[in-house]
């Protein structure tokens, strides 16, 4: 006859995940503010509750084992469903848009997000988080944030994920009036821009592939990108002052010069990432209207972009 499985609690859960995520008793137990003995008691009765080691002892540090990994995702939705509750019974939380963003989308929405609520008893407040995708995707889980809008192709696919295409908007190189790049008639080739600094964000392994199909090895981010920064808007005022040449997404500067380049760079893709088998959050409806106005699709530029050029490269 197998042994009654004993009552856990939310507190012993609590205590599993901050072990799972320090992968230390002693760190843990100063983050809680309890003594080592009291959180390896806690941890000790959840295993017997479950009649499995969650945790293997590898010198100082504590390793998830393979049960212990496949339960710390469904103790963390657990954990997470029943803030919210309180959340809710409180009356916090339904008023508040928590999103993050990457690059295009920051330089893209964030502003007009912030206006839209930028007045007196506003009835949303807006939480942005910016940084890169693994960044946002871990708050995300973490329930820290409502959504991610990203590039979606940087999101490794996961059953925990709904991504939600939402626009694709094309990619150019950018330099300022007046470059000498800009007063060159006709296409150009990749090669042309290498004379001069390149910059841009962090890039997906998708479109770094796409480069490098497009327009050769020296095309690698890694080789040709000289001027990486997570945050566009200080690259669009680099280029603005600079010979620099900016790789992104021709909408987050319309003041620079997009450069003519054969052939033409492909589209970059926007998504909308938030956990799959969850509500969606009552304030998204916002966030899905700025993106409508201020993310357009380029599908029409694109196909200009796409058609064969008469004039031979220089």
């Amino acid at each position: 006859m197998n042994k009654p499985i004993h009552t856990m609690t939310f507190v012993q859960l609590r205590h599993f995940l901050s072990v799972a995520e320090t992968g230390s008793f002693t760190r843990s137990a100063k983050a809680l503010s309890i003594t080592q003995p009291a959180l390896s008691r806690s941890i000790h009765a959840l295993e017997g509750g479950f009649q499995r080691a969650l945790f293997d002892r590898v010198g100082r540090r504590s390793e998830l084992t393979h049960f212990g990994r496949d339960v710390r995702e469904r103790v963390r939705h657990l954990v997470c469903d029943a803030d919210d509750l309180v959340a809710a019974a409180r009356g916090k939380g339904s008023n508040t848009l928590r999103v993050g963003l990457g690059a295009g989308p920051g330089a893209l929405l964030a502003t007009p997000l912030l206006e839209r609520m930028a007045f007196r008893d506003a009835p949303v407040r807006i939480d942005i988080l910016r940084g890169d995708t693994d960044r946002l995707l871990q708050a995300l889980r973490e329930r820290a944030l409502d959504a991610v809008v990203v590039e979606f192709r940087t999101v490794t696919p996961s059953v925990d994920l709904k991504i939600e295409p939402l626009v694709e908007m094309r990619g150019a190189f950018m330099c300022r009036r007046g470059h000498p790049l800009a007063k060159k008639r006709g296409p150009l080739r990749f090669g042309r821009l290498l004379d001069y600094p390149m910059a841009s964000t962090g890039l997906g392994r998708d479109v770094m592939r796409a480069m490098v199909d497009a327009y050769g090895p020296e095309a690698h981010p890694d080789q040709c990108v000289t001027l990486r920064c997570s945050e566009i808007s200080n690259l669009v005022e680099l280029t603005r002052n600079t010979d620099a040449i900016l790789l992104a997404v021709r909408a987050v500067a319309s003041d620079l010069v997009a450069l003519p380049v054969h052939p033409p760079l492909g589209a970059a893709r926007f998504g909308l990432v938030t956990l799959a088998g969850r509500s969606e959050a009552p304030t998204l409806p916002l966030l899905r209207e700025v993106i409508a106005e201020r993310m357009p699709s380029d599908e029409g530029a694109q196909a200009r972009a796409t058609q064969p050029r008469k004039a031979k490269p220089a």
